[in-house]
């Protein structure tokens, strides 16, 4: 999946749920990073560079792994518990985003 077209799923995400209150660095690795900025009302969803962008909670997670979650086919915990999904940061900001996105 593209950049382009996981910044949307998850603006169209973050469209349909209340304020996160926190940022969230999605890293996916050599295909560059997203940042949920939920502490801007509405969130503001954006690619960046993964140096210098500082975030409440960072996701580790490849970008077809990253459309599996948006998607629903994907359940965070097992991506988590698999080692698809690492963590840096806050857990509970992670769990949830993770009920976010499977709204």
């Amino acid at each position: 999946m593209s950049l382009e077209s996981l910044t949307e799923q998850l603006k169209s995400q973050a469209a349909l749920n209340p304020p996160l209150g926190y940022r969230v660095l999605f890293d996916l690795g050599e295909e560059g990073a997203i940042l949920w900025d939920g502490k801007e009302t509405p969130a503001e969803i954006a690619p960046v560079e993964v140096n210098g962008t500082e975030a409440d909670t960072t996701l580790r997670i490849s970008p077809d792994q990253l459309g599996s979650l948006i998607d629903g086919s994907l359940d965070p915990t097992l991506a988590y518990m698999t080692g698809k999904l690492k963590i840096e940061g806050s857990m509970g900001v992670a769990m949830k985003l993770a009920t976010m996105l499977g709204d």
